[in-house]
């Protein structure tokens, strides 16, 4: 009898295990398609062993379930995702600052129109425009149509000047917004790890590994931290991770530390700080290290180009034009900057001088303006200039600059992809769900639970036979 109620005993601990089994592949299949998912496996083992008057007897079989991962892909996914994301946040701030200038740059660096460097939409094209005014003004200096077609000119390039400048401020503003954003996002996935911590933490306690869901959502969420900033994620014996970023000295800056969140992270308009005291965060990489590169980089620099542009244009521009500093400016003298240049107060087609005081046709600060279209300028020289070049070779020479910085970034994108899809595809190798291999196993928990079912039916008959049938027979 003792050997019937072991099999029962044994039979029914097969049951569970083989029921377990297929709600473990049934969960599986579920979520084949869940990208922030990792397969699951069931684990059989030997039962306990326990003495009877008969002899050691089993108890059947154990079944636990273990998360298939990698914790070192897992750790390159989160580091692949931060590079994708720093590249791919350059390269949509470079596109935004591009269209603020008013340029058609190539996937070379180079900007649509081969002659000039410049679209007709741009700078560039205006700046052309404006010196061929002053050679039509110069060639017949009496004409009204020459005149009033001379500020126009003028006027469009100081407002292209003024509209890029202020498109290129709106971009570096907005990527403030954006910086401030993500800061406040990660903050949020700071908190949302440091609880998932302690939900685990609860529930592991005396079943380590068994938390097997919220180490999905805490795995999530820490590469969704990873993708706004680096951070090094490391686990201890009780299954929780202690989250630390890098300080500017190279240090590790500890955000969460089990169930709390230790140092939660700030955005001063400079630098990303963590802790009381705040403590600069050195971030190699990520969608916020990404804006502030953008922000800091290409487009500070293409400002500061614009800047110098417009300040030698004003300074010898208004040199020639009113050399003793009495009979009015050209340019207002105190806008020399891409955002500030205007045309001076009070200049009118009327008033427009084609010479110093000279005669009716005289035309020699006209052409002398004109003539700075081909004047070579140097910032070695004495005194030192703003630029160096054409004013025209200056500007097109500042967009290549731009246009180079935007196609190495796509093409640092487009390399960056390819590493992390790779990187992601190793990884679903281990942790993915293969749905020929669920359908497989399916069919195996299926068998093995009917087997199991026919065993526990036999025991049973067998039972019945013994308690029921013999006893009667018996009496």
């Amino acid at each position: 009898m003792s050997g019937l109620y072991s099999a029962l005993s044994t039979s029914v601990s097969a049951l569970q295990a083989q029921s377990l089994a297929v709600q473990v592949a049934g969960k599986n299949l579920a979520n084949v398609n869940s990208t922030s998912y990792s397969r699951e496996n069931v684990i059989y083992g030997s039962g306990a062993t326990v003495v009877t008057p008969d002899g050691a007897e089993s108890v059947g079989v154990t079944a636990t379930v273990e998360q298939i991962r990698d914790a070192l892909l897992d750790k390159q996914v989160m580091t692949e995702s931060a590079l994708s994301s720093y590249y791919t946040t350059i390269q949509a701030a470079y596109q935004r600052a591009q269209a603020g200038l008013g340029e058609n740059l190539s996937a070379t660096g180079s900007t649509s129109s081969s002659s000039s460097a410049t679209s007709d939409t741009g700078v560039g094209a205006a700046l052309d425009d404006f010196f061929n005014a002053f050679q039509t003004f110069a060639a017949n200096p009496t004409d009204t149509g020459g005149r009033q077609a001379l500020l126009a000119s003028a006027s469009i390039l100081t407002g292209r000047l003024q509209q890029s400048d202020q498109s290129l401020a709106q971009a570096q503003t907005d990527l403030n917004t954006q910086i401030a954003s993500n800061v406040s996002s990660a903050n949020t996935l700071l908190q949302n790890i440091a609880d998932l911590n302690s939900q685990i933490g609860r529930v592991e306690v005396n079943n380590p590994g068994s938390a097997v869901d919220l180490r999905d959502q805490r795995e999530q969420a820490l590469e969704q931290l990873a993708a706004l900033m680096p951070v090094n994620a490391v686990a201890d014996a009780s299954g929780q991770v202690q989250v630390t970023a890098l300080d500017s000295g190279g240090n590790p800056v500890v955000l969460v530390n089990l169930g709390t969140v230790q140092a939660s992270v700030a955005f001063d308009g400079t630098n990303v700080t963590a802790g009381t005291p705040p403590t600069t965060l050195s971030l190699a990489s990520g969608s916020i290290q990404g804006a502030l590169d953008a922000r800091n980089g290409a487009i500070q620099t293409i400002r500061g180009q614009l800047d110098n542009l417009a300040d030698q244009l004003v300074t010898s521009v208004n040199n020639i034009y009113d050399p003793s500093g009495t009979t009015g400016d050209f340019f207002a003298a105190s806008g020399t900057t891409a955002g500030t240049i205007s045309l001076a107060s009070g200049l009118t087609a009327a008033n427009v001088k084609a010479s110093n005081g000279g005669a009716a046709g005289d035309n020699t600060v006209a052409l002398a303006i004109a003539n700075l279209a081909t004047q070579p300028f140097s910032t070695s020289g004495t005194p030192p200039d703003q630029i160096d070049g054409t004013l025209s070779s200056y500007y097109a020479s500042s967009v290549t600059e731009f246009g180079q910085a935007l196609n190495t970034v796509n093409s640092n994108v487009t390399n960056q992809t390819s590493i992390e899809t790779l990187v992601r595809s190793q990884r679903d190798t281990v942790s993915g769900v293969n749905l020929d291999e669920e359908m497989a196993n399916l069919m195996k928990y299926q068998r093995a639970f009917q087997a199991s079912s026919r065993v526990f039916q036999t025991v049973d008959s067998l039972l019945d036979l013994v308690v029921n049938q013999l006893s009667t027979t018996t009496s």
